[in-house]
């Protein structure tokens, strides 16, 4: 029997990539909701759910998984760092892949990036630019922030390192701190790149995507994978087998 899915944020963006996606692999949506739907009846016919809506229907998503014991998959971004934190402890309770961003390219991308972050030194100045669509509503993006969370991590530094832009005379540049810039306009889906700056070269590490199918193909994958995982939060880099 095939997979069925909840989807949480059916009339959304990426709820629509994940409904076309679906068809494309075989698996089967259940139910296709919003917020401010009750999933409640829904959910009893699913095998797992796949969210992709708003932040704050987060918290009343996850007390119906933890409820019906239903493994979820997590791709809303936005949510405040304390709200973050309280929901991964209650996400813990049932089998949960939260990640910022489904795509295989820019997982590689995270890994990539923390590999770069752990050999080169603060003689490598780093910087982290995204574009997305004019539509968005957060910034910086949630795989933004998974960067800039792993460039923090890499350098034991904490998120005071962190200058979102720069504007007016604001002196040389600190080797303790960390560029985060964000760029919108017209109908980009989403560009990354990861820069580490030296005196004498550069590196970058860059990620454009062009179909938002690359995302709903990649929260599939992560549903399969979690269907069978005991209670924990996972990520994509778990789904793919990146973890040292």
């Amino acid at each position: 029997m095939p997979l069925t899915i909840l989807l949480h944020g059916a009339r959304g963006r990426m709820g629509q990539a994940v409904t076309a996606a679906a068809a494309d692999l075989g698996l089967r949506i259940g139910a296709a909701v919003d917020a401010g739907d009750d999933p409640a009846a829904d959910l009893a016919g699913c095998d797992v759910i796949v969210d992709f809506s708003a932040p704050t229907a987060t918290a009343g998503l996850l007390q119906l998984a933890v409820a019906q014991r239903k493994p979820v998959v997590i791709g809303t971004t936005g949510h405040p760092p304390a709200e973050k934190k309280r929901l991964l402890a209650l996400a813990a309770r049932v089998p949960c892949v939260w990640a910022s961003n489904f795509s295989i390219g820019v997982n590689l991308l995270f890994y990539l990036t923390r590999k770069a972050a752990r050999i080169l030194d603060e003689g490598y100045d780093a910087e982290v630019v995204e574009m997305h669509h004019r539509f968005k509503k957060d910034a910086p993006s949630g795989t933004a922030a998974r960067l800039l969370e792993i460039i923090l991590q890499e350098r034991q530094l904490t998120a005071k390192a962190l200058r979102h832009g720069r504007e007016g005379i604001t002196g040389g540049r600190s080797p303790q701190e960390v560029g985060i810039h964000s760029l919108r306009g017209g109908d980009v889906v989403g560009d990354h790149t990861v820069l580490f700056a030296a005196l004498g070269e550069r590196l970058e590490l860059t990620h454009k995507a062009s179909d938002r199918a690359i995302f709903a193909r990649g929260a599939l994958r992560a549903a399969q994978w979690v269907a069978t995982r005991p209670p924990g939060v996972y990520d994509m880099q778990d789904v793919l087998g990146l973890k040292d």
